[in-house]
């Protein structure tokens, strides 16, 4: 009967759970600030693509009048006030006010029997260019534009020529609209976050970067949500579940912040102890003075009760962490708990190994985050006392032989971070720093466009 009575609300518990949304692992927010200077780069790249561009032969007829328009050519293009905003719940919106074009082009005309053929130099004075983008997250969790609207207006037109061409007013406005289309359609200029979805970290790891959701756009800044999680190359399909606190950002001073959460360092020590590196056997030839000094200092009267002769004989040290490293993040600061099984042994010449001791050590370490370009390293630094040094001096290189060199945020290749601040809240770290373009927005969009890279944002 109490069965049948709590059936309901264990039903009810279980459907909320498995519709829980995943957490994130990695949040990102660009703000204003940062797309100011993203403005810069977008103007010129498209500057240069309009220049460039390359437009189909163009005909029409209207009655008796018909016309084919070839070898379209921009002159010069001059981009007065141009503004790269935030939309509301929908994506980006690039604006052009009160801009000039000027284009030459060869014209065939036919009106009743009269033909005309010969070169048109137009220009088109304040040009209003209004582009806006809609992101979303595509089926594989990469970042893609899925509509495009633009307009274009023109308020005064020159030409040399006269006559029956006045038509060449509407034809410029079609081109400028038509021109600025192709190039979003095929160049996506303001994709900004173009990066792999799942990338190799090294020999042994892996981060998955997918988004878990669309952007959220206000008019301070967008915020992407991503999984953030590292995965063991050899068995991807084990994984550690999500279940630590949300990161969350609430300023918008900077240009751009990252939040990191407990799972994202968690997952990747999980997958780092899966993938069995999180052990080594330390020959005596290999040890450090201070580390043979500590060891025959340590087990001095174990020595001498076994037999005083081993006092030089050879020692040898053997670690392997048993538990996935554990990290905890406060306000305080982010620490990392370390559980590991070490063996001391003296090697007799000619005599098989004594061990000296087996025992399990736990010891936590204080982690230092930091921050170079777009490469997130941890490092760990020793925070207990004499009694653990043996831990100390021998898993911690261990371990930062791995975290430290670093993996890299989910940014384009030439977006860099200045200037960061590292901040510590409880269950998660927030980076705040500025942008920095070590290359022109051609050369990142070239450089991300690969063959192969079907996992890119």
């Amino acid at each position: 009967m109490v069965l049948f009575l709590w059936s309901p609300l264990l039903l009810l518990v279980t459907m909320v759970t498995c519709n829980r949304p995943e957490p994130a692992g990695v949040r990102i927010r660009i703000t204003d600030k940062g797309l100011e200077m993203l403005k810069y780069e977008t103007q010129k790249f498209v500057e240069e693509e309009l220049s460039n561009i390359s437009m189909p032969e163009m005909k029409g007829k209207e009655g008796r009048f018909q016309y084919t328009i070839t070898d379209i050519k921009v002159m010069e293009l001059n981009m007065t006030q141009a503004e790269l905003l935030f939309q509301p719940e929908l994506g980006l919106l690039f604006q052009v006010k009160d801009s000039s074009i000027t284009l030459s082009f060869k014209r065939q005309i036919l009106y009743w029997f009269f033909f005309d053929k010969g070169t048109i130099n137009a220009s088109a004075e304040g040009v209003d260019i209004q582009t806006a983008l809609k992101f979303v997250r595509d089926d594989l969790g990469r970042l893609k534009i899925s509509n495009i609207s633009c307009d274009a207006n023109i308020a005064k037109m020159r030409a040399e020529f006269s006559g029956t061409l006045g038509r060449v007013y509407d034809f410029l406005g079609s081109f400028i609209t038509t021109g600025m289309r192709y190039l979003l359609n095929n160049q996506e200029p303001v994709m900004m976050f173009v990066l792999t979805v799942r990338s190799e970290v090294d020999y042994y790891v892996g981060i998955d970067y997918s988004l878990l959701s669309d952007p959220v756009f206000t008019s301070r800044g967008m915020d992407m949500h991503f999984r953030g999680m590292f995965y063991e190359l050899a068995n991807q399909n084990v994984s550690l579940e999500n279940t630590a606190v949300a990161p969350m950002i609430q300023e918008n001073d900077r240009m751009v912040y990252l939040a990191l959460s407990e799972f994202f360092f968690d997952s990747g020590m999980f997958s780092y102890y899966k993938a069995g590196i999180f052990q080594m056997h330390i020959a005596h030839d290999r040890m450090s003075k201070d580390m043979l000094m500590m060891l025959r200092t340590t087990f001095f009267g174990t020595i001498m009760m076994l037999n005083p002769a081993l006092m030089e004989a050879p020692l040898s040290l053997q670690l392997e962490v048993t538990a996935p490293p554990k990290t905890s993040i406060r306000t305080s600061g982010a620490t990392v708990a370390v559980t590991a099984i070490v063996n001391v042994m003296v090697l007799p010449p000619g005599k098989p190994p004594v061990q000296l001791t087996s025992m399990t050590m736990e010891a936590k370490f204080n982690a230092k985050v930091s921050m170079k370009g777009k490469r997130l390293s941890v490092q760990l630094i020793p925070l207990q006392g004499p009694l653990k040094t043996m831990l100390q001096i021998s898993m911690v290189p261990l371990i930062n032989n791995w975290t430290k060199r670093g993996v890299q945020i989910p940014l384009a290749d030439g977006m860099d971070f200045v200037k960061e601040v590292v901040e510590y809240h409880n269950g998660y770290i927030v980076i705040g720093a500025n942008l920095h373009f070590s290359r022109g927005l051609r050369d990142m969009i070239e450089g991300s466009i690969r063959p192969g890279s079907e996992e890119t944002l």
